[in-house]
C-alpha cells in the first residue's frame, strides 16, 4: 500500500517501519512539550496523511515509554479516519508522579495502518439467544 503523507510542519519526520516484520511505525513530535504529571496533552507530530477508502490509522502508545516513563496514549487506540486530511495529534497522558519532558523529534506513539469494515445496522425486536445472555463484566470467566 502506498500512502501519501504530507509534512506539515518542517519538523516533521515522515515514519518508517523499524525492522521487516514490524506492524506499527513510530510517530514522532514537532515541539518540545512540558507533560505534567497525572496530566494529558495534545501532541503536534506535523505530520498529515491520505488513506485509502476502507481504512485506517490507529494510534497506539509505545511500550517503551509506558513501562518506564508511565506514558500513555490516552484514547488508545486513536483513529485517524480515511476522509480525515488534517494534522495527526497524540493525546498523551503522563500516568507517573513525575513531570516528562516531550522533545521535539522523540518518538510518542505508533501508527498502525487496518482494515475497516462498516456494518449494516438492522434493527430488531429480538435477538437470537447464547449461553452467555445478558451476563456482562467478567462473567465469561466465571466457572460454574
Amino acid at each position: 500500500m502506498k500512502i501519501k503523507i504530507k509534512k506539515i510542519h518542517p519538523h516533521g519526520i515522515i515514519p518508517k517501519y523499524q525492522s521487516k516484520g514490524a506492524a506499527g511505525f513510530d510517530l514522532c513530535a514537532v515541539e518540545e512539550i512540558r507533560l505534567q504529571a497525572k496530566k494529558s496533552a495534545l501532541v503536534k507530530t506535523g505530520l498529515s496523511l491520505s488513506l485509502e477508502d476502507g481504512y485506517e490509522l490507529q494510534i497506539r502508545p509505545r511500550s517503551g515509554l509506558a513501562l518506564h516513563h508511565g506514558i500513555t496514549v490516552l484514547n488508545t487506540p486513536g483513529t485517524i479516519d480515511s476522509d480525515y486530511r488534517g494534522e495527526i495529534m497524540v493525546i498523551l497522558i503522563n500516568h507517573s508522579e513525575s513531570d516528562f519532558i516531550v522533545l521535539r523529534g522523540d518518538r510518542i506513539a505508533q501508527g498502525v495502518i487496518t482494515k475497516v469494515y462498516q456494518a449494516d445496522f438492522i434493527e430488531c425486536d429480538e435477538l437470537d439467544t447464547t449461553s452467555r445472555g445478558s451476563n456482562g463484566f467478567g462473567s465469561s470467566g466465571i466457572k460454574s
